[in-house]
């Protein structure tokens, strides 16, 4: 992801740091074992946006810039992300990630269950290097991480409010990593306190943020831009937010789409395909558009009590892309 706005000394210095971030993730998945090297590997050979150690590198630069605890921290999270994905897939049953294979479609469930925990295990070696509050932040982070998915995959409880209960769930399962992310960096650079829980709590609501915004692109995207079929959170019965609103909707003429939304949508082709293409239409897709440039601005606030400059602009900049990503 490239940061507009920003100088080519900061472009680069952020450059040099995403280098050895990678260089420290492929040296994380080497293993002597070439079926293990092959399989960590292939989440990581398919590219994605390497949003959270970005974010890492970025936060460093609030304090006294990146160094090679901020790298590892950066790394850790990033492979906390990539072992998360290899777990998601096999809940999902899904065949593609970032436009190849998944693990679990080129491999087995069993492959994909282990490597995501192999690949958790390298994390948290990579964070004990980092001491023990380290350590600490990233077990409390897993165990947010996993509560959230726990509740993403079971019904909603009646008695709570649908979108509140919602987005507590994208603050737990994607909004902790992401705030850890950002939290590492200031921390590994020098930040004080304060500053710390200031980019802490800038990163969980750009977590939000960002997981809202995929929600959003599920619906709208075609396959080509996504790199995986369009409304597949739909066909595997996911109430995200503009469902969520679609659901909530008083009006007559929405009965048939609430009817569709309602409905097993995995295996009919058709009502798929007439559910997504009313959804698209709908006003809740624009009230969720809404609802994420909201939580957007709320990641910028955040950023307020910082000192003006480049850093703090390009921090603003980065939760705007993020909604940017829509559309």
């Amino acid at each position: 992801m490239d940061i507009p706005g920003i100088s080519p000394d900061l472009q680069r210095r952020l450059a040099d740091g995403m280098a050895r971030v990678d260089a420290t993730l492929r040296d994380a998945v080497r293993h002597e074992d070439e079926f293990i090297r092959e399989a960590s590997s292939h989440l990581l050979n398919a590219g994605g946006k390497r949003v959270r150690p970005l974010l890492t590198l970025l936060a460093a630069e609030v304090g006294e810039g990146i160094n090679d605890d901020v790298v590892t921290a950066a790394a850790a999270v990033e492979l906390t992300h990539l072992a998360s994905l290899y777990h998601d897939d096999v809940m999902d049953d899904a065949d593609v990630r970032r436009g190849s294979p998944s693990a679990n479609a080129k491999y087995d469930n069993s492959t994909a269950i282990l490597v995501g925990d192999l690949l958790f295990g390298k994390a948290s070696e990579l964070v004990a290097d980092l001491g023990a509050e380290a350590v600490r932040i990233q077990a409390r982070t897993f165990v947010r991480l996993c509560a959230g998915q726990i509740r993403d995959d079971r019904p909603h409880p009646g008695d709570a409010d649908p979108v509140e209960y919602y987005l507590q769930i994208l603050a737990d399962k994607t909004g902790s990593l992401i705030a850890t992310a950002a939290r590492y960096g200031a921390m590994f650079s020098g930040c004080d306190e304060r500053t710390v829980g200031l980019l802490r709590e800038y990163g969980e609501r750009v977590g939000v943020t960002f997981q809202l915004a995929d929600d959003l692109i599920d619906v709208a995207s075609d396959a080509d831009a996504m790199g995986k079929l369009p409304g597949t959170d739909l066909r595997e019965g996911k109430r995200t937010l503009p469902v969520l609103y679609a659901l909530a909707s008083n009006d007559p003429a929405d009965a048939r789409l609430q009817q569709l939304l309602r409905s097993d949508l995995a295996l009919d082709d058709a009502a798929h395909a007439e559910a997504l293409g009313l959804l698209r239409d709908h006003p809740a897709m624009r009230a969720a558009e809404e609802r994420t440039e909201a939580v957007a601005r709320s990641a910028r606030e955040a950023l307020e009590p910082l000192p003006d400059g480049e850093v703090k602009q390009a921090l603003s900049a980065f939760a705007a892309l993020i909604v940017s990503r829509v559309g």
